[in-house]
């Protein structure tokens, strides 16, 4: 029997091989599939990309009677991969017969108002209702439920992980992961680390692999991200492109984080980065848009109040959760307002679109959200017996958003699952961009979808949105996004920056309180963003009556004989001809010899016949000369894969073109040509980090033996000297020795103020060990350092401070440290400059920590001025995590003006230190942890 069971089932090799050269036969030609053996290449050989091979998963499943697993889609490669997923399976019961319906969830008194963080907002329904469900993950037919308790504690796990791996207030953390439970509890890790995430899409498509990777060496280069948390499949090319992002420093598994306990929450404030979402690409290079934790609740908030959220909400979501509709719009929204989320893979989506469909019914989804480009799919994908028993009835709001909206597709929609208890008035074109964190202009509920038809000569010719006749065959239609969500401002204006009347075209601008402030490390992008305190969409449109209708992009909108060319419409056009892919055509410009802009249609076919190819050329003329008045320059039918597409599913036009330019799109070297290259291409910054290396090791060397052979002479000089100053003036000495031949530059500004305040105490912020031999060495006048009394007993440093005259204070036993106090009091008196560093102990955390009062305390009741000290520099050049091994750099000191106090007592102290906080958090170039 063991040996029986070892012998291949050739039957269903030959059936899969025939669904396989059935649907080769359809894409591209019988020669082609006639070829095709187990050990094809999908992409290579076949010409199928990721979604030829979710077509092939559906046909398979039927004639197998089987469900594949969405990671059959994932990794497949060949036919044999697919073969043993068929084999491995299990049989198909049928599908959503008996399906249980789930209860409207309970509903919650209260939302986090008050809360001015994401963290404070998830802590706060931890708290309050911890067994509530927040997340439903689903995977196939399975689910996991996550309460917000779960999540909260996931997310500590996550944050103590991070933390034991370098991630440092401030730093950003990329988030490379699929949806699941590691997703949610990663991205909540990184904020209560009080890091930045920084959400990326993994690889999906082989083809074009190499461009993927780089595109993310670019996302995580511009980011400086610190970490790459990765699933370990992805693990092995997130390490490659590890080579070539020099800032990180860890590549780990959400499996990872996990073991070192967990962690407390990191202060943050309404104004730190929340989030860096990465653009699309759709018009150019991804940039980050820099979203704060006010940006994004002020979003939430008001998206909410304009589709009157409720905690009996159900929210169904299959959207990526890199992408901003996902991750703010379906996952952070819904946390806020305490909504249950019904989350499953994109995959999952694209392989059975009735899945999502289903999940509303089952779930008694209210509310959920999809590009166009979905219900497209939905239509084209899902079959009346798959759909049979399906009440959409619960559905009260369905956004279509994020790509342009076609108004027959919410026509068409809308009939489609009338059947099915779906309302027309659910339907709601929205419109939104990352730059406004997600939602911009929402509709009025329940009004259903609107459709403006223009005229299409004089709009086409002046931008005039003239309504046309009802029979006008030729009219425009664009559907109305509505009107701006709370708060904030829509306008159209010309290109000169001045306010459009209704129903003129031009530029869309906005402000309001979730606008970003601007793109990470771009100012160029920045500038170009806001203009005269409006930031500018890139998108073009007109209003009428404060509705928004949105025509196209700036940046896609073709000129040719006066007349103003929209790409989509000429796209959704020859994309609807037999033979071409639909979604899958890119129209643009491009200059030619003479500099006058060529109109270009670039659609993917998998036509290879030259008859068949001549006579769509030939349609493909007609449809834009009835669209445009005009043909098209050239035509160019390309194989599958070669129109570029963002992670969204909007066509990257800029990218096809220069694709075009450069001659690309006819052949991509196979995948692992692609990852040696890229691999190749990582051997330079390799070396240039190999060589930061050993300069930092060679310098760190010269620093210890120079800090011995001026250490030497110093410890001697200290001992036999009788008198204070001359020690003071040898550890001077020796502090700007070692700067010097160090090549370490100080520059202090403000030390004037020092001059003129001889009696004073002097407070500093506390980065590295560096921070006394740099104030040594650089501020004017005599000083005497207050430490802990645990230096006292340190036998080499202990003996340096107390022949410097180091003052040593009790911080454990209170009524030695009340003596001390008093001591040290009289000593300011007496006329000494303290200085404390008010952080106490030094930490690895680059932030400003909370400060000990004793240094202002002091300073109230000896009536005395603080001068705050602000230290730039030091932590730099110590190697994170290796105290030993020194970086070279520059250190920078701004001394403040004095601050004085008018009264002695605590409230005094408390004012100085507020104070003193502020000015030294101005200056030090770290974030400020308040308590």
């Amino acid at each position: 029997m063991a040996a029986a069971a070892q012998v291949p089932d050739t039957g269903q090799e030959d059936r899969l091989l025939a669904v396989v050269r059935e649907l080769v036969a359809e894409r591209h030609s019988l020669e082609r599939a006639a070829g095709v053996t187990l050990s094809s290449a999908f992409d290579r050989d076949l010409g199928l990309d990721s979604l030829g091979v979710t077509e092939l998963v559906t046909r398979l499943e039927d004639v197998f009677g089987v469900d594949l697993p969405r990671e059959a889609i994932a990794g497949a490669a060949t036919p044999r991969d697919l073969l043993h997923a068929v084999r491995a399976a299990p049989s198909r019961a049928r599908r959503h017969t008996g399906v249980e319906r789930h209860p409207v969830p309970p509903r919650t008194s209260q939302v986090p108002e008050a809360t001015t963080t994401l963290i404070e907002a998830l802590r706060w329904h931890a708290r309050i209702h911890p067994d509530r469900v927040h997340l439903r993950i689903l995977t196939g037919d399975e689910q996991e439920l996550v309460s917000y308790g779960d999540l909260w504690r996931d997310a500590t796990a996550a944050a103590a992980g991070l933390l034991a791996h370098d991630l440092r207030p401030g730093d950003a953390a990329a988030i490379m992961l699929p949806t699941g439970r590691a997703y949610f509890s990663t991205f909540a890790g990184v904020l209560l680390a009080g890091g930045v995430p920084a959400p990326i899409y993994p690889p999906t498509r082989p083809a074009q692999l190499e461009a993927h990777l780089r595109r993310q060496v670019g996302i995580l280069d511009n980011a400086q991200a610190r970490v790459l948390v990765s699933d370990p499949q992805a693990a092995r090319l997130a390490r490659l492109v590890r080579s070539q992002a020099e800032t990180v420093r860890h590549v780990l598994t959400p499996e990872q984080l996990t073991g070192p306990g967990e962690a407390v929450a990191a202060a943050r404030h309404p104004d730190d980065l929340a989030l860096l979402q990465y653009t699309s690409g759709s018009t150019g290079d991804p940039k980050g848009v820099m979203l704060t934790h006010q940006h994004l609740l002020a979003n939430i908030r008001a998206m909410g109040k304009t589709a009157a959220v409720s905690s009996q909400d159900v929210f169904v979501s299959w959207l990526p959760l890199y992408h901003d509709m996902g991750l703010i719009g379906a996952w952070l929204a819904t946390m806020y307002f305490g909504v249950p989320l019904a989350v499953m893979s994109p995959l999952d989506f694209l392989t059975r679109p009735d899945r999502w469909l289903w999940a509303l019914h089952t779930y008694r989804g209210t509310l959920s959200a999809a590009p166009n480009f979905a219900y497209e799919l939905c239509l084209r994908k899902t079959t009346d017996a798959e759909l049979e028993g399906l009440d959409l009835s619960s559905v009260r709001m369905l956004c279509n958003g994020a790509e342009p909206v076609q108004p027959d597709t919410l026509v068409r929609f809308a009939e489609r699952f009338a059947s099915y208890g779906l309302r027309r008035e659910a339907l709601a074109p929205v419109y939104g961009l990352a730059e406004s964190c997600v939602g911009l202009a929402f509709p009025p509920i329940g009004r259903g979808p609107v459709v403006d038809r223009v005229k299409r000569d004089a709009f086409l010719r002046s931008g005039r949105a003239a309504p046309a006749a009802a029979g006008d065959p030729d009219a425009l239609r664009f559907a109305a996004c509505g009107r701006a969500i709370p708060g904030h401002q829509i306008r159209v204006v010309d290109p000169a920056g001045n306010p459009l009347a209704d129903r003129r075209e031009g530029r869309i601008e906005f402000r309001g309180p979730s606008a970003t402030g601007g793109y990470f490390r771009d100012p160029t992008a920045t500038r170009a963003l806001v203009r005269r305190g409006w930031l500018d969409t890139g998108d073009l449109g007109y209003l009428d009556g404060g509705e928004l209708y949105v025509t196209g992009r700036i940046k896609d909108l073709i000129i040719r004989a006066g007349r103003n060319l929209h790409p989509e419409e000429l796209e959704s056009a020859v994309g609807d001809l037999p033979g071409i892919r639909a979604g899958r055509v890119a129209v643009f410009a491009t200059s030619g010899r003479d500099t006058t802009e060529r109109l270009v249609v670039l659609a993917e076919t998998r036509q290879t016949e030259r008859d068949r190819l001549a006579d769509l050329r030939g349609r493909i003329t007609e449809v834009s000369v009835d669209l445009l008045g005009t043909p098209p320059d050239d035509i160019v039918l390309a194989p599958p894969g070669t129109v570029l597409k963002t992670s969204s599913g909007k066509i990257r036009r800029g990218a096809t073109r220069e694709h075009y330019e450069r001659g690309r799109g006819e052949h991509r070297p196979p995948v692992w040509w692609q990852l040696a290259r890229f691999a190749v291409h990582g051997l330079l910054p390799r070396l240039r980090r190999l060589g930061r290396i050993v300069s930092t090791w060679a310098f760190t060397a010269w620093c210890w033996s120079l800090l011995a052979l001026v250490g030497v002479p110093t410890l001697i000089a200290l001992s036999v000297l009788p008198s204070l100053e001359a020690r003071r003036a040898v550890a001077r000495t020796a502090a700007r020795t070692l700067m010097h031949f160090t090549g370490t530059p100080i520059s202090v500004d403000g030390a004037d103020h020092l001059a003129a305040t001889p009696h004073c105490v002097v407070v500093a912020n506390h980065a590295s060990f560096l921070d006394g031999i740099v104030m040594t060495a650089a501020l004017p006048g005599q000083y005497t350092f207050v430490a802990g009394e645990v230096f006292e007993r340190k036998p080499l440093i202990g003996f340096i401070l107390r022949r410097t005259g180091t003052r040593f204070v009790e911080r454990a036993e209170h009524q030695q440290s009340v003596a001390d106090t008093q001591r040290l009091v009289e000593d300011i008196r007496a006329g000494e400059r303290l200085v404390i560093f008010p952080e106490g102990s030094l930490s690895p955390m680059a932030a400003l920590r909370p400060f000990h009062m004793g240094a202002f305390v002091l300073a109230a009741q000896a009536r005395r001025p603080i001068v705050t000290v602000a230290i730039s520099g030091t932590r730099a050049m110590l190697w994170p995590g290796h105290g030993t091994v020194i970086h070279s750099g520059a250190v920078h000191l701004v001394v403040g003006e004095p601050l004085h106090s008018t009264d002695t007592g605590w409230d005094a102290a408390v004012a100085l230190e507020h104070t003193a906080r502020a000015a030294i958090a101005a200056h030090c170039d770290e974030p400020d942890l308040r308590e």
